[in-house]
C-alpha cells in the first residue's frame, strides 16, 4: 500500500468540485499538496475554507493560479513544488472542461478548446512533472470519465478528449512502469461538481439546456476518497461508481444495445 504522507502531491483544476474534494482527501491523509487552477478567487476560498491537518500547516497547502494549456505555466508550478517540498510524488490530472451539442451545431474550435483543456493540458502537466515522478517512482493520475471508453451523445469534443487520454496514459504505463511510476485513469461516470452547468454549447457560450443524468450523481468527497484508496493499492483503473461499471460492461458486452439506451436518455437534452 502507498502512504501519502509527506508526499508532495499536485492537483490540477484544484479551486472546486472533484479538484477541491481531492486537495481535502490528500490533506487528510498527510500529503502537502499544490492546488492549481485557473480560478484566481476559487483558489482563494480553497485556502481559506480549507483546514489543515497537519503540524507544519503553513506549508502543507499551496496554490497557484496556473493554465495548463501553456506548457511553461506547468513546468513553472513543478518547479514550485520541487522548491518547496523537494519533489513531486503525485500528479493528478484532474482539470477539465465539458461540452454539450450536437456536433452539427458545434464550432470545431469548442472541440478544439475542450482538447486545448482535458487532452493537452494533461499532456503538459505530465511532461513537466515526469522527470520527478521518475526520480521518486512516483504516481500519475488523469481524471477520465464514462465518456474515455463509451460514446455520449452530443459530446463529440469530450468523448475525443477522454478517449485520447486513455491512449496516451495506458501507452505511457507501458514506457514507465518498469521504472518504478505508476499510471492510473479514473472514470467516473456523473459527479455534483457543477461542470455540467458550466459545459460549453455550439457556439461557444455556455449551454443553455440543462445535464441529462444516469444513475444519479456522486459526491465529490466520496470519488476523492475512491481515488485516493486506488493511487494508495496500485491499480491501474478505477470505475468508481455503478454507473461507470454497467456502462463498462454494457458497452463491451452489448455496445449496440448500450448505444440505444443511451441514446434515449441523453438524446432529451437536444429535443427541440
Amino acid at each position: 500500500m502507498r502512504r501519502f504522507e509527506a508526499r508532495c502531491v499536485v492537483v490540477t483544476g484544484a479551486a472546486g468540485g472533484l479538484g477541491r474534494a481531492l486537495v481535502e482527501a490528500f490533506l487528510q491523509a498527510g500529503a502537502r499538496v499544490l492546488a492549481l487552477d485557473c480560478n484566481a478567487a476559487g483558489l482563494r476560498a480553497l485556502e481559506q475554507g480549507t483546514p489543515v491537518p497537519t503540524a507544519d500547516s503553513a506549508a502543507a497547502l499551496v496554490t497557484r493560479v496556473c493554465d495548463i494549456t501553456q506548457p511553461q505555466d506547468c513546468a513553472t508550478a513543478i518547479d514550485q513544488a520541487v522548491a518547496l517540498w523537494g519533489g513531486v510524488d503525485v500528479l493528478v490530472n484532474n482539470a477539465g472542461i465539458a461540452h454539450r451539442s450536437l456536433f452539427a451545431d458545434t464550432d470545431p474550435a469548442v472541440i478544439r478548446k475542450v482538447m486545448e483543456v482535458n487532452f493537452f493540458g494533461a499532456v503538459h502537466m505530465t511532461h513537466a512533472a515526469l522527470p520527478q515522478l521518475l526520480a521518486r517512482r512516483g504516481v500519475v493520475a488523469a481524471l477520465s470519465s464514462v465518456a474515455g471508453y463509451a460514446p455520449l451523445l452530443g459530446r463529440t469534443g469530450y468523448c475525443a478528449s477522454k478517449h485520447a487520454l486513455h491512449g496516451f496514459f495506458d501507452t505511457l504505463r507501458t514506457e514507465v512502469q518498469d521504472r518504478g511510476v505508476q499510471v492510473t485513469l479514473i472514470c467516473p461516470s456523473f459527479i455534483a461538481t457543477g461542470i455540467g452547468a458550466a459545459a460549453l454549447g455550439g457556439s461557444g457560450t455556455l449551454a443553455s439546456a440543462p445535464r441529462a443524468t444516469t444513475g444519479g450523481e456522486s459526491s465529490p468527497q466520496d470519488i476523492a476518497r475512491r481515488i485516493l484508496a486506488a493511487l494508495a493499492q496500485g491499480r491501474t483503473r478505477l470505475l468508481p461508481d455503478r454507473t461507470s461499471r454497467l456502462a463498462w460492461w454494457a458497452n463491451t458486452l452489448a455496445p449496440r444495445w448500450y448505444a440505444r439506451t443511451m441514446k434515449r436518455r441523453v438524446g432529451a437534452e437536444f429535443k427541440n
